[in-house]
């Protein structure tokens, strides 16, 4: 994989506006060190300390804020990140364009602290993706010679801390250019200094001080006429005015040497001379020496000799002279100096070309030291260029990595992928099998219609002598012919009543619908209530309505719904309201309501078989529920069940007990719901108690597996004998037990056998088998009671005491009240309604039994 360059694009940030570079500038030459640059992020709080760190200590300078802007290389789209390389180019430009904007805003926030500060700043940013080689790029281009950089995280600060820990500036420390001082500071603390090696590139070159008079011994000191000692052939002293031999001897041609070589890249740097460590300071033309400042000694005796030492510094003669021969001192002083006129000469000549190879020796030196220099650039060059193959190929083979990862892991998904549709083409084959028997069962059931079509004339007059004989036994047992049942052990409510409750049949109140017409929720006498309203256009309205009050107003059972009254005028029945819906609600869940665990489906089951016992042995006559399914069982706010819907149950004579060795059933027509019917009913007409057995039969099916009513023996049974009832339970109940769900789920099978006569006894095998697993659960018999911290139904309070009440009764603002505590208020001299203030129409009080009776059960469950 070819290695990918981490640099974007490069941009100057001058005046407010980024300005691209296609190619970075070659590095400056010029080192900045009157300007302090400091170094600043995206953070404003993290990098404010620094920066004030810099404006305290920035000695005078100048300051400039540097930064690295890093372009997204992902940009957030609708909650995910999306590379730029998979974005339009307008998508991509317009979201830098916005992130160069809040890049903006934060500079200027930086610069707004520098301004108050009585500072202010410039400021320089660069884009690129790797943040401390952008400071590296700004460092080379722009000759930074004073930096102050973060050195850490300031949340990571502490006193101990000598050294850089941010892995950006530890980077910086190390490839930063050697001409470069770098300041770290972490928390508003210096924490550590990275000393610039100027030394190492500026090194100051000196020229030659003005040629004396050389020793005549190399290496022995030696004095000349001015006085001056000299300790090697290197070392000279300019010499003094009116001296021998101060003439200009070639000075000026070697500072213009120096001059000159000052244009080579070297302006204003220096150099110091290796030989003996003396210092050559480089001369200008204002510094050469002045020919008519130098005065020869033999001036007094005449020009011309001194002309003609200036044409040639190398000849002289002496013949100017003045004669002195007259006399012998003369003679010998002529002598002499004649011979240290040609000695100065000799030692003139010599310096002279002494000076030459220096000159040269030292151009060669500045021209190596060049080339090494220009060697060193290309190393470092070389080495950063290495290093960056190096980590673009470590990150290729990372990427390779991640993809053969990815690879395997798209293999694994495949494998997988391939189960799972050999599994559904499994499934399709067993369903496609599974509705060819439904098919013949339909049709099956065409042909049983199609019979009970031929018996309907027959199935009518049975149905006539039934109502004849049930409306016998309701005159029987309330004394005496009557169309309407007695009143006296509910309230009684008006349609006025019932219409304010439901806010005048306001369908946004309906909490179930079905053929009997419509369930609202509402509030009468500030209670919660659920009003059943029949239909009555239909011919069983009225039956259904006398039918419901005459088996709830004599039946209670804890997992029976309570009856709290009636409205005959308008066939409305009120019910205690059960805020959970009713089963078939939760087995499918409405509403993001959280499923039933398996232990709470265990003892709801047992609960279903604790009532229908109830119902079947109820003295002295038993009852046949005939519609039983989940959409009749209500939950209430504990999930306890409520069973309802007792529309269409049969009441048997005490003649038609099994003790009497007859059969419990009743002739009847087949009105229940089909997949929960009793195949026994359709063939026979009639309903027995093993009917509801059948039906619970398919509820328990149906609490272990969540699946629909239709076909669902047939695919508990299949899973049976495949051995894989496992994978037919439902999974949103829990981890099922499976010893437990295979008992359920035979148990299930044998109360739905096609034969009545062999299903299971409510009481002697069914109740036997769920009751230990109820106790198993850890929900025992007494699951109502207030240590496990089910809720008190509100209606058994009383507004006055708070308590349950014991002794209930109604007073004439409609409340129920514990009889004590009203009676408390009327003697206290009160003619008002504690509830609402109003004056009472009278003081009396009609006891409320339903209530009582059903406070009374509530209170004595087992």
């Amino acid at each position: 994989m070819a290695a990918v360059s981490s640099v974007t694009e490069i941009v100057e940030y001058h005046d407010g506006v980024l300005t691209p570079v296609k190619e970075a500038p070659p590095p400056s030459p010029v080192v900045r060190e009157d300007v302090m640059y400091v170094a600043v992020g995206n953070m404003v709080k993290e990098s404010e300390l620094t920066l004030l760190w810099a404006l305290k200590n920035s000695g005078g300078r100048r300051l400039c804020i540097i930064h690295v802007h890093q372009p997204a290389k992902k940009i957030p789209i609708m909650g995910t990140k999306f590379p730029i390389t998979k974005l339009a180019e307008h998508q991509v430009r317009a979201y830098h364009d916005a992130e160069r904007q809040n890049m903006r805003k934060v500079l200027e926030k930086y610069t707004l602290i520098c301004e108050q500060s009585g500072m202010p700043a410039e400021k320089l940013v660069i884009e690129m993706d790797s943040i401390e080689k952008g400071i590296i790029e700004l460092i080379h281009q722009h000759g930074i010679g004073k930096l102050v950089i973060g050195g850490a995280a300031n949340r990571s600060y502490s006193r101990r801390m000598i050294e850089p820990k941010s892995k950006k500036a530890i980077y910086v420390c190390q490839h930063a250019p050697a001409f470069c001082h770098i300041w770290f500071v972490c928390k508003g603390h210096l924490i550590h200094t990275r000393e610039s090696r100027i030394d190492a590139l500026n090194m100051e070159v000196s020229s030659p001080a003005p040629v004396g008079t050389p020793s005549p011994a190399s290496g022995s000191p030696s004095r000349g006429l001015s006085g001056t000692v000299q300790t090697g052939p290197l070392a000279y002293s300019t010499p003094e005015k009116g001296s021998v031999g101060s003439t200009d001897y070639g000075l000026t041609p070697y500072c213009r040497s120096i001059t000159d070589g000052s244009s080579d890249g070297w302006g204003g740097m220096s150099m110091r001379s290796s030989s003996g460590g003396s210092r050559l300071s480089s001369c200008s033309s204002s510094e050469m020496l002045d020919d008519s400042s130098l005065v020869s000694p033999l001036e007094t005796e005449g020009s011309e000799s001194r002309i003609q030492a200036q044409a040639d510094p190398f000849k002289y003669d002496p013949s100017p002279l003045p004669s002195i021969s007259e006399s012998s001192g003369v003679d010998e002083l002529y002598d002499r100096l004649q011979q240290f006129v040609v000695d100065a000469e000799t030692s003139r000549r010599e310096a002279y070309e002494e000076s030459i190879k220096r000159r040269k020796a030292e151009k060669e030196a500045i021209d190596a030291f060049l080339r090494v220099k220009a060697s060193e650039f290309m190393y470092a060059e070389e080495l950063r260029k290495r290093r960056e193959t190096e980590e673009a190929l470590a990150e290729g083979d990372e990427e390779v990595k991640r993809m053969r990862q990815h690879l395997k892991k798209i293999m694994e998904d495949l494998r997988v992928s391939q189960e799972e549709k050999s599994c559904l083409e499994c499934q399709i084959a067993d369903s496609g099998q599974m509705v060819h028997e439904l098919e013949d069962k339909i049709l099956s059931a065409v042909d049983l219609i199609q019979k009970f079509k031929k018996e309907k004339d027959e199935l009518e007059v049975e149905r006539d002598d039934a109502l004849r004989i049930a409306e016998g036994l309701r005159q029987k047992h309330v004394g005496g012919p009557s169309s309407r049942p007695n009143y006296r052990f509910f309230a009684e409510f008006s349609f006025s009543e019932i219409k304010e409750a439901t806010n005048n049949f306001d369908p946004s109140l309906i909490i179930g619908e079905g053929g009997y017409g419509s369930i609202y929720k509402g509030l009468l006498r500030h209670t919660q209530v659920a009003i059943k309203m029949l239909n009555s256009n239909s011919s069983q309205g009225p039956s259904e309505f006398l039918q419901e009050v005459n088996i709830l107003s004599k039946l209670r059972h804890p997992n029976l719904v309570t009856l709290i009254g009636a409205c005959p005028e308008a066939w409305t029945l009120v019910y205690e309201y059960l805020p959970n819906g009713s089963l078939e609600d939760r087995i499918n869940p409405k509403d993001n309501t959280p499923p039933l665990t398996w232990q709470t489906r265990i003892r709801i089951a047992a609960e279903l078989c604790s009532v229908l016992l109830f119902l079947h042995s109820y003295r002295p006559q038993g009852i046949i529920h005939g519609d039983l399914k989940p959409a009749n069982i209500l939950l209430d706010a504990n999930h306890v069940s409520k069973l309802s819907d007792f529309g269409i149950c049969c009441e048997l004579s005490e003649d038609d007990f099994p003790g009497n060795n007859k059969t419990l059933s009743c002739r009847t027509n087949a009105r229940g719901t089909f997949a929960y019917m009793d195949p026994e009913v359709f063939a026979t007409g009639e309903l027995t108690a093993k009917s509801d057995v059948f039906s619970f039969g398919i509820i328990l099916q149906r609490l272990l597996t969540g699946k629909p009513a239709l076909g669902i023996t047939r695919e508990v049974q299949y899973a049976l004998d495949q051995g894989n009832l496992k994978d037919l339970l439902d999974p949103a109940a829990g981890d099922w037990p499976f010893v437990q769900a295979k008992q359920l789920a035979h148990l299930a099978m044998s109360c739905c056998r096609m034969d009545g006569i062999n299903r299971p006894d409510l009481a002697c095998e069914v109740l036997r088998v769920l009751e230990p697993m109820r106790a198993s659960c850890g929900v025992s018999s007494s699951h109502l009671g207030f240590e496990e911290g089910f809720q008190i139904p509100s209606h058994f309070i009383c507004p006055i005491f708070q308590e349950i009440m014991q002794d209930p009764v109604v007073a004439a603002d409609g409340y129920t009240y514990e009889a004590e505590a009203l009676k408390g208020w009327l003697d206290s001299g009160h003619n008002t309604s504690p509830m609402t203030n109003l004056k009472l129409a009278h003081s009396d009080l009609v006891p409320n039994h339903t209530l009582r009776s059903a406070i009374q059960e509530w209170l004595q469950q087992p």
